[in-house]
C-alpha cells in the first residue's frame, strides 16, 4: 500500500499570504505546503482522504485518473472545500463520500446544488455515506476503521487502515480509542507549530503522542509557517519522526 501526501499545510497553506517570514520566503520545496490531504493506493483502489480547496492543483500535480472513494475527517473548509472539483472523477458513475452525520449535514447546507432533485447540471455525482467511529467500512479492497479524536471541543475522526493510522487536526484522543492504534506501524498525525494551540497539537505534543503510539515511523502533517524551516526542525525530531511534505510517497 502506498500513501502520497497531496498536501501537508494548515488551513491557510504555506507560504501564508502577506507574510515575509523565513518559512514563507524559503526556496525549499518542502516548505511549500498545500492544504492537508492524502491518497492511499493499492493495486486496485485509490482512496482520497479529505478534499480541500487545493484539490484541483493536487490532482493536476499527481495526474491521478481515478478515485474510488473519498473519506472525510471533518467539515472544516480546508478539508472539504474541493468537493465540487470532484466532477471529472464522477463521469463513470456515482462517487461515494464517507463522512459522519454532522459532516454530511454541513455538506448538504453548503453545496445543496450537488444533491437532491433538480440537481444543477454538471455538478459531481456524489453518494454521501454515513460512517461512525468503531464501525469498519470498505472501499474497494481497503478496510477502514474510523477513530474518534477531538479537534478542540469538536468531535472528528481519524482512520486506521491496516498498519497505517491517519489523524489530522487532533488536539486530544479519548483514552478508550487508544486501543484502535495498537499495532500501528506508520502514524500520520498533525503538528501545527511550536507554541500551544487550543484545537491542534503542537510539535512537542505530537512527538509525545507518537511515543505513546510507538509506531515504527511517524509523519507530521498540517503544519503552519510558524513551525519553522523543514531542514532545521525536521533534523531535531526523534529518529523515527519526520515532517511529511507535499508529494512525498511512502510504502506501508
Amino acid at each position: 500500500m502506498r500513501v502520497t501526501f497531496l498536501g501537508t499545510g494548515t488551513s491557510i497553506g504555506v507560504p501564508e499570504m502577506r507574510c515575509s517570514c523565513a518559512t514563507c520566503l524559503s526556496s525549499d520545496v518542502r516548505d511549500k505546503r498545500l492544504r492537508t490531504s492524502a491518497l492511499v493506493q493499492t493495486d486496485s483502489t485509490n482512496l482520497l482522504i479529505d478534499c480541500g480547496p487545493d484539490f484541483r492543483e493536487q490532482m493536476l500535480r499527481s495526474r491521478l485518473d481515478r478515485i474510488d472513494g473519498v473519506v472525510l475527517t471533518h467539515e472544516h473548509y480546508d478539508h472539504v472545500g474541493g468537493i465540487d472539483d470532484l466532477r471529472p472523477f464522477c463521469t463513470e458513475g456515482m462517487l461515494p463520500i464517507f463522512a459522519e452525520r454532522l459532516v454530511i449535514e454541513h455538506l448538504l447546507e453548503r453545496i445543496p446544488y450537488c444533491f437532491g432533485q433538480g440537481k444543477y447540471p454538471g455538478t459531481p455525482t456524489i453518494q454521501l455515506v454515513e460512517i461512525e467511529p468503531g464501525r469498519e467500512f470498505r472501499v474497494g479492497d481497503i478496510d477502514i476503521m474510523p477513530i474518534r479524536v477531538m479537534h478542540g471541543k469538536l468531535p472528528i475522526v481519524g482512520f486506521r487502515i491496516g498498519t497505517l493510522a491517519y489523524i489530522t487536526d487532533m488536539k486530544s484522543i479519548p483514552e478508550d480509542e487508544m486501543k484502535r492504534l495498537e499495532g500501528v506501524e506508520t502514524l500520520v498525525v498533525n503538528a501545527l507549530h511550536i507554541k500551544e494551540h487550543p484545537t491542534h497539537q503542537n510539535v512537542i505534543q505530537a512527538t509525545m503522542f507518537a511515543e505513546r503510539v510507538g509506531a515504527r515511523h511517524t509523519w507530521f502533517v498540517h503544519m503552519s509557517h510558524r513551525v519553522g524551516l523543514h531542514s532545521i526542525v525536521d533534523a531535531k525530531l526523534p529518529l523515527s519522526v519526520h515532517f511529511a511534505y507535499d508529494g512525498l510517497q511512502i510504502e506501508v
